[in-house]
C-alpha cells in the first residue's frame, strides 16, 4: 500500500485533540439526553419520576393548612410563579399550589 511514516508530533497532537474532546462531547450529549423541565403530573403513569411523586404524596390544589409548593423551601420558582422547579424532583416542574410530604417552610 504506501509506506508513509509519519511524524511523531503529529500523532500526539491527534491524541492530544482527541483527549481535549471527549469532555466536550460527554456535555453535549449529556445535555442532550437530559429530559426537558417538564411539569409533573401525579397521574402520569408513565413518567419516570411517578414512583417517587406517588412515595411522596405529591398533590396539586390540595387543602394543607397554607402549606403548598409555593411556600416550600425546595420550591426554585419566584414568588407569584404559577409554576417553579423543585430540587426534590430533580428540577422538575411542579405547581406552585401543589403539595408533598418533603414540604419545609421556606426561611
Amino acid at each position: 500500500m504506501f509506506d508513509q511514516k509519519m511524524p511523531r508530533r503529529t500523532v500526539l497532537k491527534g491524541a492530544l485533540a482527541a483527549l481535549a474532546a471527549i469532555p466536550v462531547v460527554a456535555a453535549v450529549s449529556r445535555a442532550a439526553a437530559a429530559p426537558a423541565a417538564a411539569k409533573i403530573d401525579p397521574n402520569d403513569a408513565a413518567d419516570p419520576l411517578h414512583g417517587q411523586v406517588t412515595a411522596l404524596g405529591y398533590v396539586v390544589a390540595s387543602k394543607t393548612a397554607g402549606q403548598n409548593c409555593a411556600n416550600c423551601s425546595q420550591f426554585q420558582g419566584k414568588a407569584g410563579d404559577k409554576i417553579g422547579g423543585c430540587t426534590i424532583f430533580g428540577g422538575r416542574m411542579v405547581d406552585a399550589a401543589g403539595w408533598c410530604k418533603v414540604w419545609s417552610k421556606k426561611a
